[in-house]
């Protein structure tokens, strides 16, 4: 029975087991599709990847990312977390950055201390959020319309629309009915008050994936890169700030957010918690 070396990480907290969980699959070429979705579904992790072989000859390696229901064409824990799995795997970089190949193309990753950070790709979808959808949405976060105080679509690939509130406590206190929000995926934001709020964030992030094993994600790059895109872009957010994420699940996950002339920049902290050998 073949064999694979893989590894569980911890994704976007310097506080072990506070971040977002990920598994990685080294060396997975010879893997069928099935065999990846089969087991990502069994693992019950927010995403599961696997490395691969890169098809473009600028990149350093492949990555495939599964959630337990189907594959997707990029996300941000995962983007880091392979990364930080390939590296401490021996993977030496081209370059002085590492590029990644992914199914939204090629991702440019960094090291920045003991921190990773991916380039915010481009959104294949921005704007309004359609009337009709934005009021599904409030009934199924059980808020009043006047309590969404923008909104807006962030998809880079996982489908995110995002809606911010008036503060912290607001998010914090969501307990969504996830059959209204089914397909859905949907990012809550507010900013968090100096003078009130004991955090040492800017921003407050929550993220609801109806359908999905795992429904809130506790610290989410690809939602948090969209996110930056829309706040940066109209001038809601600092040119470098921190979101705070998982809170409301017991984690705290901190995303890092800069802007450095027309690029974004999403990091954090990566830390290997299980190493071992898969038998598929």
């Amino acid at each position: 029975m073949p064999t694979f070396d893989f590894k569980q990480l911890d994704v976007f907290s310097s506080v072990p087991l506070k971040g977002n969980p990920l598994a990685v699959v080294l060396g997975a070429d010879s893997l069928t599709d099935q065999q990846m979705a089969d087991f990502a579904k069994w693992t019950n992790l927010s995403e599961t990847t696997f490395l691969l072989t890169p098809r473009d000859p600028r990149a350093d390696y492949r990555v495939r990312i599964f959630t337990t229901l189907t594959e997707l064409p990029f996300a941000g824990h995962p983007t880091l977390g392979s990364c930080h799995a390939w590296l401490q795997a021996g993977g030496v970089p081209k370059g002085w950055e590492i590029i990644q190949e992914c199914e939204i193309g090629l991702v440019r990753i960094r090291r920045q201390g003991d921190e990773l950070a991916f380039i915010a790709p481009p959104l294949l979808r921005a704007g309004a959020v359609e009337a009709s959808l934005l009021e599904r949405v409030c009934v199924g976060l059980g808020l009043a319309p006047e309590a969404i105080v923008r909104s807006q679509w962030v998809d880079n690939g996982a489908g995110w629309l995002a809606v911010m509130l008036a503060d912290r406590q607001t998010v914090l206190d969501l307990q969504p009915d996830y059959s209204q929000l089914l397909g859905l995926a949907i990012g809550v934001i507010a900013p968090c008050d100096p003078a009130r709020d004991a955090v040492d964030a800017q921003f407050e992030v929550r993220a609801f994936i109806a359908g999905d094993g795992a429904q809130e994600d506790p610290a989410t790059g690809s939602l948090n890169a969209g996110v930056a895109q829309w706040l940066l872009g109209e001038g809601l957010a600092p040119e470098r700030y921190v979101v705070s994420q998982g809170t409301a699940m017991g984690r705290e996950g901190r995303i890092h957010v800069e802007r450095q002339g027309d690029e974004i920049w999403v990091g954090g902290v990566v830390a290997v918690c299980i190493e071992g050998r898969l038998q598929l």
